[in-house]
């Protein structure tokens, strides 16, 4: 047989289209195919597993980048992780980093579908592809702003990716400037870095479940988050302060804060309601389109009466809370407007709309009702709600212990 462990060996070999194999272990082959007298040879690694009829193959690459004396070493140490990722029942599919984030944002897209089956149709019928949801939506965008311009990293297959490629990636994520909110353009916070990790965290350890790789080596120190990079929420307003900011707005927009302040949901969900999505005879709203899927809520009365009041005569398809022009709000359109009644009612001048809703979690926690209830309404997890608002609790704690004094 053929040797193509070093240089001279692989010189002496005659081109031909088959590759040249070197048994490393039972079923399992390095391959080193050369096709002409003077160019660099691409190695290969085939695996016939106990049982199977049908052997596997894998192509490792050429490994120009190295010295040549250096490429039967990182062949045969590339085959060997390949061989081992094919013993635990890995994939063969070969998927690049690219792939994989596409995988994820279908993943989370299917998970969240809120659209019926006749808008999905309507969309159709007009050459329209499927709406994404919120979370995939926003998935999608900072894959495409800090994985997928990286077009080396895009196009690595998953199989070869590895601590220093990672490692390298967030250094350069961590000197990139924000591209929105208030620090747009300013030094990128640990909250940010750990935000942009942690949905290519979630589409690798996909991956990872769906045997396209057998282990998160490659990023699981790598890709951990900042330790405490998140503080308390402590931005409040009190309900004083949350009917004035209402008085001073506009009549659209002290609709839409009302809103905010009768349900802990976040701004960007409930400007995408639809009248449809009020359910006037069980008193329940459906929050269809949000971070964290599709959710009902039941209604007290008094809210159950404005938002019956907002769909009153109107047809289910129209948004729920509107602007003065009828069109639904968005981030973009509420900005301005928000600012200005925050300066007219002399609140302070860091709340934004989403504030709001921190506020009506913190009345929530403080009026006695149970983290897990508040994370099932808010649409937030628990674990998330322990850590911002857990505090709320040890307070009320506090209190009812000091009643058991004798």
């Amino acid at each position: 047989m053929p040797k193509i462990f070093n240089v001279n060996d692989r010189e002496k070999l005659k081109p031909r289209r088959d590759p040249y194999w070197q048994k490393i272990s039972k079923g399992c082959y390095l391959g080193y195919r050369k096709m002409t007298s003077s160019g660099d040879g691409t190695w290969l690694a085939r695996c016939l597993l106990d049982g199977e009829k049908k052997q596997s193959y894998s192509a490792l690459g050429d490994y120009s980048e190295l010295p040549e004396y250096k490429r039967y070493d990182a062949a045969q140490e590339a085959a060997g992780k390949w061989f081992v990722h094919i013993g635990k029942g890995g994939s063969n599919e070969a998927v690049t980093i690219k792939e994989v984030c596409a995988r994820y944002v279908e993943h989370l897209n299917d998970k969240g579908k809120s659209a019926t089956a006749k808008e999905l149709q309507a969309r159709q019928a007009n050459g329209k592809p499927p709406e994404l949801t919120p979370i995939a939506k926003d998935t999608q965008r900072r894959f495409n702003a800090y994985v997928l311009n990286n077009t080396k990293l895009a196009n690595t297959e998953l199989q070869k990716l590895t601590p220093d490629m990672l490692a390298k990636w967030r250094r350069e994520l961590a000197k990139t400037p924000t591209k929105s909110g208030a620090n747009r353009g300013g030094e990128r916070s640990n909250s940010s870095l750990n935000r942009d990790m942690t949905c290519f965290r979630s589409a690798l350890n996909l991956a990872l479940q769906d045997s396209l790789c057998t282990s998160d080596f490659a990023w699981r120190e790598k890709l951990k988050q900042v330790a405490d990079a998140d503080n308390k929420r402590e931005v409040y307003l009190d309900l004083s302060q949350r009917r004035a900011l209402a008085a001073k707005a506009p009549t659209d927009l002290a609709i839409l804060i009302r809103a905010m302040s009768l349900l802990p949901v976040r701004p960007g969900a409930l400007a995408q309601l639809k009248v449809g999505d009020y359910d006037r005879r069980l008193k329940t709203l459906r929050i269809g389109k949000d971070k964290t899927g599709a959710r009902t809520i039941a209604l007290p009365d008094n809210t159950a009466k404005f938002f019956a009041d907002l769909c009153a005569s109107r047809m289910p398809n129209l948004p729920l809370l509107t602007r003065e022009d009828g069109k639904a709000w968005n981030k973009d359109s509420w900005k301005k407007p928000i600012k200005a009644a925050v300066k007219a009612a002399e609140v302070p001048d860091d709340i934004t709309l989403y504030a709001l809703r921190h506020s009506t979690i913190t009345d929530l926690v403080h009026g006695g009702l149970d983290l897990l209830t508040v994370g099932q309404v808010s649409g937030t997890s628990q674990r998330m709600i322990e850590k911002h608002y857990g505090h709320l609790v040890s307070e009320q704690s506090r209190k009812a212990l000091a009643m058991l004094s004798i």
